[in-house]
């Protein structure tokens, strides 16, 4: 069984948030061109993008300790940090320009602002924080951040994770009131609804099975509907957005940028409250050190969440592992990824990470109690019949040969990877991810539509005021945009 063929200047496989992002951008920059989208779930952003499957963190370093890395002098690094809060900047700025020209409606509906704050406990953490603070307060990005070991100052801020706490310990804790919860479910949703409103053709329920490239240039995709029926599509340009699904696929094209690359599914849960008299006691995300031996992407905090236009808390991450690449996918996708041109890389990785490996296994074997333990380092008085284990979305890690040595598990930034003539590119996992969004897509536009930037770039100036500049040089465009983008997406009604 067979359906019409048919062709567009652009196709997006994948509903979720990296999709929707190219795809507005797009839409805005090029109206006049034909973008198709080819979804196998029956909903947009139904996997990582969804609000159950992530923390929903606005990430932009102000409470992630990760992204400020202690130096052999005792220094802080602070690079990463700066990179990470310019790169979100952009994306407040495009759904600022979307929600002030209604074609977003209500922001509300998936951002929220409320304080980002870290804690620390023990010697050495504190004097940690307060070095990692003085770095960062030299910094326009990050002037607002507050400071303190008061265990009574603490209280107010975070009374849930400072009540009951033994006096013994120090501890410190940092604030900043510019943070922001996102519902990227929400968002993905929203921004796709505008899309189909623009004629953006849709398809849901299709799963892409191949794709080649043919003598004239163009991407033949072999494409099955919902009812089993096999047909062609032909583009101009191909973006793989798919999450987990994204390496399979980049592997059917056969260009050589996907050769030599692997992947590695890491589970996410966590706990969630039912209790509403505990969830009103908190009003933040507070992050606090990743464990020994955990990956710096594992850093357990106490967020407050905003979903389905309710108010909840959770506790996480837990790893855990399944072979699966997509959350829906299927237990074969791990071992179907390993081909002779990785298998080397995938051996390399495993060796060079046993102690992720004892990690995983560790966190495999937690209990109900056990975890209930972790959370009690934050929340001392966190009661076991008031959280529920839930489990999040899939990851998967980029594997691939680096100047570090091969197979080399990438634990930060999005991977992206553009076929040699810029007709496709494919977006494999990577942190912050859907944070960084419109950072990454500006960044694919750039490297695949070099010949379209002149006329490009007064549109993107419009809807990005900071594109191509450098806010860390410029401290009073960061106060207008912060300013402008906050009005914009409403982040001054705060929901408590």
């Amino acid at each position: 069984m067979s359906y019409k063929s048919s062709t567009s200047d652009v196709v997006l496989i994948g509903a979720g948030i990296m999709s929707a992002t190219l795809g507005v951008l797009l839409k805005e920059l090029a109206p006049d061109w034909k973008i198709t989208v080819f979804e196998q779930l029956g909903v947009a952003g139904g996997e990582s993008s969804n609000e159950k499957n992530n923390s929903g963190t606005g990430h932009a370093a102000l409470c992630e300790l990760n992204y400020t890395v202690e130096q052999p002098d005792g220094s802080i690094d602070i690079n990463a940090a700066v990179k990470i809060n310019e790169r979100f900047q952009l994306s407040r700025q495009l759904w600022a320009y979307l929600a002030n020209r209604n074609l977003v409606e209500n922001p509300q509906k998936f951002i929220t602002g409320l304080p980002h704050m870290s804690f620390v406990k023990g010697k050495e953490n504190v004097a940690f924080l307060k070095k990692r603070v003085e770095a960062l307060s030299n910094h326009p990005l990050f002037q607002e951040i507050e400071f303190s070991g008061d265990p009574d100052q603490l209280k107010e801020w975070f009374p849930l994770i400072m009540n009951n706490r033994s006096a013994n310990e120090p501890v410190a804790g940092t604030k900043i009131n510019d943070g922001t919860d996102v519902n990227y479910g929400e968002l993905t949703r929203t921004m796709c609804d505008y899309l189909e409103r623009e004629g953006v053709n849709f398809n849901y329920n299709h799963n892409v099975l191949d794709m080649k490239q043919t003598t004239d240039g163009m991407w033949e995709l072999k494409v099955r509907d919902k009812n089993g029926a096999i047909g062609t599509h032909k583009s101009k340009f191909v973006f793989i957005g798919a999450g987990g699904g994204s390496l399979p696929l980049l592997q059917k094209t056969g260009i050589p940028e996907g050769k030599h690359i692997g992947g590695f599914p890491i589970s996410g849960q966590y706990l969630e409250c039912s209790n509403p008299e505990v969830i009103e006691q908190h009003y933040a995300k507070v992050y606090g050190k990743n464990p020994p031996g955990a990956p710096l992407m594992v850093v357990p905090h106490l967020d407050t969440r905003f979903i389905d236009g309710k108010k909840t808390l959770i506790f996480g991450p837990f790893a855990g592992f399944s072979p699966k690449f997509l959350k829906t996918g299927s237990n074969k996708d791990l071992f179907a990824s390993i081909r002779p041109d990785n298998v080397l890389t995938m051996l390399a990785a495993g060796a060079k990470n046993i102690p992720l490996m004892q990690y995983l296994i560790q966190q495999l074997r937690l209990n109900k109690k056990e975890r209930m333990n972790e959370l009690r380092e934050y929340f001392p008085d966190a009661k076991g019949e008031d959280w529920e284990l839930k489990i999040a979305g899939q990851r998967v890690q980029v594997i691939k040969d680096t100047s570090a040595g091969k197979g080399t598990i990438q634990f930060s930034d999005t991977e992206v990877v553009h076929s040699h003539d810029q007709s496709l590119a494919a977006l494999l996992g990577g942190s912050p991810g859907a944070s960084t969004s419109v950072s990454d897509m500006i960044g694919l536009i750039e490297t695949c539509f070099p010949q379209k930037l002149d006329e490009w770039k007064p549109k993107l100036k419009e809807m990005i005021p900071s594109y191509g500049e450098k806010l860390s040089d410029k401290p009073e465009l960061i106060a207008e945009i912060k300013s402008s983008t906050m009005t914009g997406l409403e982040l001054d009604k705060l929901k408590k």
